[in-house]
Protein backbone atom coordinates (compact mmCIF):
# COMPACT_ATOMS: atom_id res chain seq x y z
CA UNK A 1 0.00 0.00 0.00
CA UNK A 2 0.96 3.69 -0.24
CA UNK A 3 0.42 6.33 2.44
CA UNK A 4 0.39 10.09 1.90
CA UNK A 5 1.11 12.58 4.64
CA UNK A 6 0.29 16.32 4.38
CA UNK A 7 2.62 19.09 5.52
CA UNK A 8 1.15 22.47 4.71
CA UNK A 9 0.92 22.54 0.94
CA UNK A 10 3.29 19.64 0.41
CA UNK A 11 2.65 15.90 0.40
CA UNK A 12 4.91 13.00 1.35
CA UNK A 13 4.28 9.56 -0.21
CA UNK A 14 5.67 6.30 1.09
CA UNK A 15 4.94 3.07 -0.80
CA UNK A 16 5.52 -0.57 0.09
CA UNK A 17 7.99 -2.61 -1.99
CA UNK A 18 5.09 -4.59 -3.45
CA UNK A 19 3.83 -1.49 -5.27
CA UNK A 20 5.38 0.21 -8.28
CA UNK A 21 4.86 3.98 -8.01
CA UNK A 22 4.87 6.38 -10.99
CA UNK A 23 5.15 10.10 -10.19
CA UNK A 24 4.07 12.33 -13.06
CA UNK A 25 4.99 15.99 -13.08
CA UNK A 26 3.91 18.33 -15.83
CA UNK A 27 2.87 15.32 -17.89
CA UNK A 28 6.21 13.58 -17.63
CA UNK A 29 7.37 10.75 -15.39
CA UNK A 30 9.43 12.29 -12.66
CA UNK A 31 9.91 9.16 -10.58
CA UNK A 32 9.22 5.48 -11.24
CA UNK A 33 10.05 2.50 -9.03
CA UNK A 34 9.01 0.16 -6.26
CA UNK A 35 8.79 1.21 -2.63
CA UNK A 36 9.48 4.88 -3.31
CA UNK A 37 9.25 7.64 -0.70
CA UNK A 38 9.31 11.29 -1.84
CA UNK A 39 7.88 14.77 -1.42
CA UNK A 40 5.69 16.29 -4.10
CA UNK A 41 3.53 19.31 -4.70
CA UNK A 42 -0.06 18.14 -5.33
CA UNK A 43 -1.07 20.98 -7.64
CA UNK A 44 1.47 19.92 -10.27
CA UNK A 45 1.73 16.16 -9.68
CA UNK A 46 -0.11 12.94 -10.46
CA UNK A 47 0.68 9.60 -8.83
CA UNK A 48 -0.19 6.05 -9.89
CA UNK A 49 0.57 2.87 -7.96
CA UNK A 50 0.55 -0.60 -9.49
CA UNK A 51 0.57 -3.81 -7.34
CA UNK A 52 3.42 -6.07 -8.37
CA UNK A 53 2.68 -9.18 -6.32
CA UNK A 54 1.05 -12.28 -7.83
CA UNK A 55 -2.69 -12.19 -7.71
CA UNK A 56 -5.14 -15.06 -8.01
CA UNK A 57 -8.53 -14.94 -9.67
CA UNK A 58 -11.07 -17.69 -8.87
CA UNK A 59 -12.86 -18.75 -12.02
CA UNK A 60 -16.20 -20.51 -12.46
CA UNK A 61 -17.43 -20.86 -16.06
CA UNK A 62 -20.60 -22.53 -17.32
CA UNK A 63 -20.49 -23.77 -20.92
CA UNK A 64 -21.97 -26.24 -23.37
CA UNK A 65 -20.48 -29.17 -25.15
CA UNK A 66 -20.96 -29.83 -28.84
CA UNK A 67 -23.99 -31.98 -28.00
CA UNK A 68 -25.56 -29.11 -26.02
CA UNK A 69 -24.93 -30.47 -22.55
CA UNK A 70 -24.26 -28.07 -19.68
CA UNK A 71 -20.81 -28.20 -18.08
CA UNK A 72 -19.24 -26.28 -15.21
CA UNK A 73 -15.53 -25.56 -15.00
CA UNK A 74 -13.94 -24.45 -11.73
CA UNK A 75 -10.39 -23.26 -11.32
CA UNK A 76 -8.12 -20.31 -10.56
CA UNK A 77 -5.87 -18.05 -12.60
CA UNK A 78 -2.69 -16.53 -11.23
CA UNK A 79 -1.25 -13.38 -12.86
CA UNK A 80 1.10 -10.50 -12.12
CA UNK A 81 2.11 -7.19 -13.68
CA UNK A 82 5.37 -7.46 -15.58
CA UNK A 83 5.36 -4.00 -17.20
CA UNK A 84 3.65 -1.43 -14.98
CA UNK A 85 4.26 1.46 -17.43
CA UNK A 86 2.24 -0.31 -20.12
CA UNK A 87 -0.53 -1.14 -17.70
CA UNK A 88 -0.79 2.43 -16.40
CA UNK A 89 -1.09 3.65 -19.98
CA UNK A 90 -4.13 1.37 -20.51
CA UNK A 91 -5.76 1.19 -17.08
CA UNK A 92 -6.32 4.00 -14.57
CA UNK A 93 -4.22 3.26 -11.45
CA UNK A 94 -4.10 6.87 -10.28
CA UNK A 95 -4.43 7.52 -6.54
CA UNK A 96 -6.05 10.22 -4.45
CA UNK A 97 -3.26 12.58 -3.42
CA UNK A 98 -4.84 13.07 0.00
CA UNK A 99 -5.56 9.46 0.99
CA UNK A 100 -3.35 7.36 -1.29
CA UNK A 101 -6.30 5.19 -2.38
CA UNK A 102 -7.14 4.44 -6.02
CA UNK A 103 -9.55 6.80 -7.64
CA UNK A 104 -11.23 3.90 -9.44
CA UNK A 105 -11.22 0.07 -9.20
CA UNK A 106 -8.44 -1.04 -11.55
CA UNK A 107 -8.03 -4.47 -9.97
CA UNK A 108 -11.69 -5.28 -10.59
CA UNK A 109 -11.20 -4.18 -14.17
CA UNK A 110 -8.21 -6.52 -14.53
CA UNK A 111 -10.10 -9.37 -12.90
CA UNK A 112 -13.04 -8.83 -15.25
CA UNK A 113 -10.74 -8.84 -18.23
CA UNK A 114 -8.95 -12.01 -17.12
CA UNK A 115 -12.28 -13.71 -16.38
CA UNK A 116 -13.72 -12.78 -19.77
CA UNK A 117 -10.66 -14.07 -21.63
CA UNK A 118 -10.68 -17.32 -19.61
CA UNK A 119 -14.42 -17.79 -20.22
CA UNK A 120 -13.97 -17.34 -23.93
CA UNK A 121 -11.18 -19.90 -24.09
CA UNK A 122 -13.10 -22.38 -21.91
CA UNK A 123 -16.32 -22.06 -23.92
CA UNK A 124 -14.44 -22.56 -27.17
CA UNK A 125 -12.78 -25.65 -25.69
CA UNK A 126 -16.09 -27.12 -24.50
CA UNK A 127 -17.87 -26.53 -27.80
CA UNK A 128 -15.35 -28.51 -29.79
CA UNK A 129 -16.33 -31.99 -28.47
CA UNK A 130 -19.31 -33.91 -27.06
CA UNK A 131 -19.85 -34.38 -23.35
CA UNK A 132 -18.52 -37.93 -22.98
CA UNK A 133 -15.34 -37.08 -24.87
CA UNK A 134 -14.70 -34.02 -22.72
CA UNK A 135 -15.26 -35.97 -19.52
CA UNK A 136 -13.09 -38.76 -20.82
CA UNK A 137 -10.21 -36.39 -21.57
CA UNK A 138 -10.34 -34.86 -18.09
CA UNK A 139 -9.07 -31.49 -16.93
CA UNK A 140 -5.46 -31.62 -18.09
CA UNK A 141 -6.13 -30.72 -21.76
CA UNK A 142 -8.32 -27.81 -20.64
CA UNK A 143 -5.61 -26.55 -18.28
CA UNK A 144 -3.05 -26.69 -21.09
CA UNK A 145 -5.42 -24.89 -23.44
CA UNK A 146 -5.97 -22.11 -20.88
CA UNK A 147 -2.25 -21.68 -20.28
CA UNK A 148 -1.52 -21.50 -23.98
CA UNK A 149 -4.45 -19.24 -24.82
CA UNK A 150 -3.88 -16.73 -22.03
CA UNK A 151 -0.12 -16.80 -22.40
CA UNK A 152 -0.36 -15.91 -26.09
CA UNK A 153 -3.24 -13.46 -25.79
CA UNK A 154 -2.25 -10.10 -27.35
CA UNK A 155 -4.48 -8.13 -24.99
CA UNK A 156 -2.60 -9.29 -21.91
CA UNK A 157 0.69 -8.75 -23.68
CA UNK A 158 -0.33 -5.17 -24.49
CA UNK A 159 -1.30 -4.57 -20.87
CA UNK A 160 2.00 -5.91 -19.60
CA UNK A 161 0.29 -8.74 -17.64
CA UNK A 162 2.00 -12.08 -17.31
CA UNK A 163 0.25 -15.38 -16.50
CA UNK A 164 1.82 -17.07 -13.47
CA UNK A 165 -0.37 -20.14 -12.91
CA UNK A 166 -3.43 -21.94 -14.22
CA UNK A 167 -5.38 -24.43 -12.10
CA UNK A 168 -8.50 -26.34 -13.09
CA UNK A 169 -10.10 -28.17 -10.19
CA UNK A 170 -13.15 -29.73 -11.84
CA UNK A 171 -14.98 -30.27 -15.10
CA UNK A 172 -18.46 -31.52 -14.27
CA UNK A 173 -21.93 -31.67 -15.86
CA UNK A 174 -25.12 -30.66 -14.05
CA UNK A 175 -26.29 -32.75 -11.13
CA UNK A 176 -29.11 -34.40 -13.10
CA UNK A 177 -26.85 -35.16 -16.04
CA UNK A 178 -24.14 -36.45 -13.74
CA UNK A 179 -26.58 -38.85 -12.08
CA UNK A 180 -27.71 -40.00 -15.53
CA UNK A 181 -24.11 -40.57 -16.57
CA UNK A 182 -23.37 -42.37 -13.33
CA UNK A 183 -26.36 -44.67 -13.69
CA UNK A 184 -24.73 -47.12 -16.19
CA UNK A 185 -21.60 -47.23 -14.09
CA UNK A 186 -23.62 -47.76 -10.94
CA UNK A 187 -25.54 -50.52 -12.68
CA UNK A 188 -22.28 -52.07 -13.85
CA UNK A 189 -20.84 -51.84 -10.36
CA UNK A 190 -24.06 -53.27 -8.92
CA UNK A 191 -23.91 -56.11 -11.43
CA UNK A 192 -20.32 -56.75 -10.50
CA UNK A 193 -21.31 -56.65 -6.84
CA UNK A 194 -24.18 -59.09 -7.51
CA UNK A 195 -21.84 -61.31 -9.49
CA UNK A 196 -19.34 -61.20 -6.67
CA UNK A 197 -22.15 -62.03 -4.22
CA UNK A 198 -23.27 -64.95 -6.40
CA UNK A 199 -19.71 -66.18 -6.71
CA UNK A 200 -19.24 -65.84 -2.98
CA UNK A 201 -22.43 -67.80 -2.36
CA UNK A 202 -21.40 -70.42 -4.92
CA UNK A 203 -18.01 -70.70 -3.25
CA UNK A 204 -19.72 -70.95 0.12
CA UNK A 205 -21.99 -73.74 -1.19
CA UNK A 206 -19.00 -75.48 -2.74
CA UNK A 207 -17.06 -75.20 0.49
CA UNK A 208 -20.07 -76.46 2.45
CA UNK A 209 -20.34 -79.42 0.09
CA UNK A 210 -16.63 -80.09 0.47
CA UNK A 211 -17.01 -79.89 4.26
CA UNK A 212 -19.94 -82.32 4.20
CA UNK A 213 -18.02 -84.69 1.93
CA UNK A 214 -15.05 -84.46 4.25
CA UNK A 215 -17.29 -85.19 7.23
CA UNK A 216 -18.81 -88.16 5.35
CA UNK A 217 -15.35 -89.48 4.50
CA UNK A 218 -14.37 -89.05 8.13
CA UNK A 219 -17.45 -90.94 9.28
CA UNK A 220 -16.74 -93.72 6.78
CA UNK A 221 -13.14 -93.89 7.92
CA UNK A 222 -14.22 -93.93 11.57
CA UNK A 223 -16.76 -96.70 10.84
CA UNK A 224 -14.06 -98.71 9.04
CA UNK A 225 -11.65 -98.25 11.90
CA UNK A 226 -14.40 -99.14 14.39
CA UNK A 227 -15.08 -102.30 12.41
CA UNK A 228 -11.39 -103.14 12.45
CA UNK A 229 -11.32 -102.40 16.18
CA UNK A 230 -14.31 -104.70 16.81
CA UNK A 231 -12.72 -107.44 14.71
CA UNK A 232 -9.43 -107.02 16.52
CA UNK A 233 -11.19 -107.06 19.89
CA UNK A 234 -13.03 -110.25 18.84
CA UNK A 235 -9.76 -111.84 17.83
CA UNK A 236 -8.18 -110.72 21.07
CA UNK A 237 -11.14 -112.09 23.07
CA UNK A 238 -11.02 -115.39 21.15
CA UNK A 239 -7.30 -115.61 21.71
CA UNK A 240 -7.78 -114.83 25.39
CA UNK A 241 -10.47 -117.53 25.72
CA UNK A 242 -8.26 -120.02 23.89
CA UNK A 243 -5.34 -119.15 26.09
CA UNK A 244 -7.52 -119.45 29.20
CA UNK A 245 -8.82 -122.84 27.98
CA UNK A 246 -5.28 -123.98 27.23
CA UNK A 247 -4.18 -122.75 30.64
CA UNK A 248 -7.09 -124.60 32.30
CA UNK A 249 -6.27 -127.73 30.29
CA UNK A 250 -2.65 -127.54 31.32
CA UNK A 251 -3.72 -126.89 34.91
CA UNK A 252 -6.14 -129.87 34.77
CA UNK A 253 -3.46 -132.11 33.30
CA UNK A 254 -1.04 -130.94 35.97
CA UNK A 255 -3.65 -131.56 38.69
CA UNK A 256 -4.43 -134.99 37.23
CA UNK A 257 -0.71 -135.75 37.11
CA UNK A 258 -0.33 -134.60 40.69
CA UNK A 259 -3.32 -136.69 41.74
CA UNK A 260 -1.94 -139.68 39.85
CA UNK A 261 1.43 -139.22 41.48
CA UNK A 262 -0.28 -138.83 44.86
CA UNK A 263 -2.33 -141.96 44.22
CA UNK A 264 0.79 -143.86 43.18
CA UNK A 265 2.61 -142.60 46.24
CA UNK A 266 -0.31 -143.43 48.51
CA UNK A 267 -0.63 -146.88 46.95
CA UNK A 268 3.07 -147.45 47.33
CA UNK A 269 2.84 -146.27 50.95
CA UNK A 270 -0.13 -148.53 51.64
CA UNK A 271 1.62 -151.35 49.85
CA UNK A 272 4.77 -150.80 51.88
CA UNK A 273 2.83 -150.55 55.17
CA UNK A 274 0.70 -153.53 54.44
CA UNK A 275 3.76 -155.46 53.30
CA UNK A 276 5.50 -154.54 56.52
CA UNK A 277 2.43 -155.54 58.48
CA UNK A 278 2.22 -158.80 56.57
CA UNK A 279 5.91 -159.44 57.10
CA UNK A 280 5.60 -158.58 60.78
CA UNK A 281 2.54 -160.78 61.08
CA UNK A 282 4.37 -163.61 59.32
CA UNK A 283 7.35 -163.12 61.58
CA UNK A 284 5.09 -163.10 64.61
CA UNK A 285 3.29 -166.15 63.35
CA UNK A 286 6.62 -167.85 62.93
CA UNK A 287 7.42 -166.93 66.53
CA UNK A 288 4.04 -168.13 67.74
CA UNK A 289 4.45 -171.30 65.79
CA UNK A 290 7.49 -172.29 67.84
CA UNK A 291 5.95 -171.34 71.21
CA UNK A 292 4.50 -174.00 73.46
CA UNK A 293 0.83 -174.37 73.75
CA UNK A 294 0.76 -173.04 77.27
CA UNK A 295 2.51 -169.85 76.23
CA UNK A 296 0.09 -169.40 73.41
CA UNK A 297 -2.73 -169.82 75.82
CA UNK A 298 -1.20 -167.23 78.13
CA UNK A 299 -0.71 -164.75 75.37
CA UNK A 300 -4.26 -165.33 74.20
CA UNK A 301 -5.49 -164.71 77.70
CA UNK A 302 -3.38 -161.59 77.96
CA UNK A 303 -4.73 -160.32 74.65
CA UNK A 304 -8.21 -161.17 75.67
CA UNK A 305 -7.78 -159.40 78.97
CA UNK A 306 -6.46 -156.32 77.19
CA UNK A 307 -9.52 -156.17 74.95
CA UNK A 308 -12.08 -156.81 77.70
CA UNK A 309 -13.44 -153.78 79.42
CA UNK A 310 -15.34 -155.64 82.15
CA UNK A 311 -15.31 -159.18 83.62
CA UNK A 312 -18.44 -160.18 85.45
CA UNK A 313 -17.61 -163.90 86.05
CA UNK A 314 -14.39 -165.93 85.69
CA UNK A 315 -14.51 -169.74 85.92
CA UNK A 316 -11.20 -171.64 86.07
CA UNK A 317 -11.47 -175.42 86.06
CA UNK A 318 -8.74 -177.61 87.50
CA UNK A 319 -8.36 -179.31 84.23
CA UNK A 320 -7.35 -176.10 82.46
CA UNK A 321 -5.37 -174.52 85.28
CA UNK A 322 -3.38 -177.48 86.45
CA UNK A 323 -1.34 -178.22 83.32
CA UNK A 324 -0.78 -174.49 82.89
CA UNK A 325 0.61 -174.00 86.32
CA UNK A 326 2.77 -177.07 85.94
CA UNK A 327 4.20 -175.69 82.73
CA UNK A 328 4.84 -172.34 84.32
CA UNK A 329 6.59 -173.83 87.28
CA UNK A 330 8.79 -175.90 85.03
CA UNK A 331 9.75 -172.95 82.91
CA UNK A 332 10.61 -170.89 85.98
CA UNK A 333 12.72 -173.70 87.44
CA UNK A 334 14.74 -173.99 84.27
CA UNK A 335 15.42 -170.29 84.16
CA UNK A 336 16.63 -170.43 87.74
CA UNK A 337 18.96 -173.25 86.95
CA UNK A 338 20.42 -171.49 84.10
Amino acid sequence: MATIASFLCWRHLRADPSFHVLHYKSGEIARSGRGLAFWFFPLSASVAKVPMEDRELPCVVNGRSSDFQELTVQGALGFRVSKPKKLVDRVDFSVDLNTGDWNKTPLDQLSGLMGALAKQIICEYLERAPLRELLGEGIEPLRARLRTGLGEDPTLFALGIELSSVRVSSLAPTAELERALQAPMRESIQQQSDEATFQRRAMAVEKERAIQENELHNRIELARREEELIAQEGQNELKRIQEEAEAKRVAAEAAAGRRELASHAEAEGIRAVEGAKVEAELARMDIYRELPTQVMIGLAAQELAGNLTRIDHLNLSPDALGPLLTSLVGSATRKLEE
